[in-house]
Formats: C-alpha cells, sequence, structure tokens
C-alpha cells in the first residue's frame, strides 16, 4: 500500500514535469532528495548507536528493571486483560522505556514483538483486541522526555539549539497521551456496552418443571 502511494506521487510529479516543460527542476530535485535522504540517515546514526548503547548500559546496570518496576503498576492499569508475568509485559516495557528517550527505531521492534506476544491471548486472529489498541495508541502518541531523533534531525540540518524543542516536544507529546488515553477507555466501555447480553440461564428445576407441565387448554378437557 504505501510502496504503490509512493509509486504514485512519483509518477504524478514526473506527468506535470513533463506536461510543464520542467524535467530539469525534476530531476534535480530527485536527486538532491536522495542527497539528502543518505547524509539524514548518515546523521541519525551516530545518535541512534549512541542512545542504544546507553540503553544497554542501563540495562546491564539494572536501571531499566527499575523503570520497570516504576512503570509496572501503569502498565497493569492500561492493560488490565494481560495476565501478570506474561512475555508481552516486558515488550511492552521495552517500548514504553525507547519512546520515553524519543528511539522510534528503537521501540519498533519491541512494538512489533509486544504485538506478536499479544496476538497468542488473542481468540478471534482476525480481530484486534482492546490491549493491541491500546498499544498502538501509546506507541504513536508516547510522552517523550528526551526527542533524540528529532534533536539528531536539527542538528544534522545545523539548528542553533537543537534540543530547544525539549519543553515543547514534552508538552506536546504528554497532551497527546492523555488524549490517547482517553479515547482507548472510551472506546472500551462503548465496546463492552455494545456486546450483546448473555441469555440468561435456565434452572434444571423450572426446565424440569416446564417439561412435565402441561397445557392450560388440555386441563379443560
Amino acid at each position: 500500500m504505501i510502496n504503490g502511494i509512493w509509486l504514485g506521487m512519483i509518477l504524478i510529479g514526473f506527468v506535470f514535469a513533463a506536461v510543464n516543460g520542467r524535467m530539469d527542476e525534476f530531476t534535480a530535485a530527485v536527486f538532491d532528495g536522495a542527497k539528502s535522504g543518505v547524509t539524514v540517515s548518515f546523521g541519525l546514526i551516530s545518535v541512534l548507536v549512541f542512545w542504544l548503547g546507553i540503553m544497554r548500559v542501563a540495562e546491564d546496570a539494572g536501571l531499566l528493571r527499575k523503570i520497570a518496576k516504576v512503570l509496572g503498576p501503569v502498565v497493569s492499569f492500561l492493560f488490565p486483560d494481560v495476565p501478570k508475568g506474561h512475555p508481552a509485559i516486558g515488550y511492552i516495557l521495552s517500548n514504553m522505556s525507547a519512546n520515553l528517550l524519543g528511539l522510534g527505531n528503537a521501540a519498533t521492534p519491541m512494538g512489533i514483538k509486544a504485538m506478536q506476544e499479544l496476538q497468542t491471548l488473542n481468540p478471534d486472529k482476525e480481530t484486534a483486541t482492546p490491549a493491541m489498541c491500546t498499544l498502538l495508541a501509546l506507541n504513536t502518541a508516547s510522552i517523550t522526555l528526551i526527542p533524540a531523533t528529532l534533536i539528531a534531525i536539527r542538528l544534522n540540518y545545523g539548528s542553533a539549539d537543537p534540543a530547544g524543542i525539549v519543553g515543547t516536544t514534552l508538552a506536546a507529546t504528554a497532551v497527546a497521551t492523555i488524549a490517547a488515553i482517553a479515547a482507548d477507555r472510551l472506546f472500551r466501555r462503548l465496546t463492552i456496552m455494545r456486546r450483546p447480553p448473555k441469555p440468561p440461564a435456565v434452572k434444571s428445576g423450572d426446565s424440569a418443571r416446564g417439561s412435565t407441565a402441561l397445557p392450560h387448554s388440555s386441563l379443560k378437557g
């Protein structure tokens, strides 16, 4: 789907450039974009490697375990239908920790593993569970303490104050996370309200009396 969208955009740009006689500008833009992509990628590699190394040091030092203990009650509240001690909990905690540091590329593999583990608890493999929806919402709008990736991009493009977005990013992601959690709770409640009520259980005594009782009309005869 994404590949088709990008291909369509490239073809539309090519057609418009050909019609307007601006093929030279189109070609220059393509090569400039490719060059910028490579430059930005190399700039991100150094920052991501640094923060991934910091996370590895934190893991070996036991810091991530302490973070997991702090976030444990939060995860239990957000994912009440996931059993305690399930492998998905560990991957969810790792995903949240990486997002707190703004390491989206590092958080993605943990999020995928968490989804795979949550799928093992899914009775309907074709439909996402509430826990899956909660994880997706949190991963998309996660609160970020240190936007490492954005800082690296700003640094790569020569920003005078690359870390100047820390405060605004924290505020924006905090609002987004609160909105995501509120929407998730609302849709969970609506889902429960829309479930068809269970039929009342028939007592064995009532069923027995119903099977042996004669119709009222037959008593007249």
